[in-house]
């Protein structure tokens, strides 16, 4: 299967909804808190920000994977491209929320980010390439399209 661009941004909003929200909610309750005065509020706040722009700022990494990927004669990535892929992904979106977009949280700690962002990464890794092209047959044959 080769992900249209449309598929890809409907999988990655889809996937960030079933995987990354409660999985966030898990995390949130279970990564120890940065400092003695940081609430289970404040940790939501940040951990679901950065979820936010994971899938906002998402949309812009996928136009530009869309054009980097016209250069390749198949069109498409190979697959562990999508799990380093996060890379670059997560250095924006820690950048973003350290610089206080989009709002400010005081200073984000950056292996916080990093506990949280790697584990929802690689779960929805893991989801996209494992079950959801198990179990949702239609989907890997509609280029990554649920609509």
């Amino acid at each position: 299967m080769t992900p249209t661009l449309s598929g890809r941004m409907q999988s990655r909003f889809v996937l960030l909804l079933i995987v990354g929200v409660p999985l966030t909610l898990v995390l949130g309750a279970v990564l120890p808190r940065p400092t003695a005065t940081t609430t289970l509020s404040d940790m939501y706040e940040v951990f679901f920000a950065a979820l936010v722009l994971v899938g906002v700022v998402g949309i812009v990494w996928e136009l530009i994977y869309h054009g980097l990927q016209q250069f390749r004669w198949e069109k498409d990535w190979p697959t562990i491209f999508g799990l380093v892929t996060g890379i670059p992904e997560g250095i924006v979106v820690y950048l973003l929320l350290d610089r206080g977009f989009p709002w400010e949280f005081g200073d984000v700690p950056i292996s916080l980010f990093l506990q949280m962002f790697i584990l929802v990464w690689i779960a929805i890794w893991l989801i996209a390439n494992g079950p959801l092209q198990i179990f949702f047959p239609r989907w890997r044959y509609q280029g990554g399209r649920f609509i």
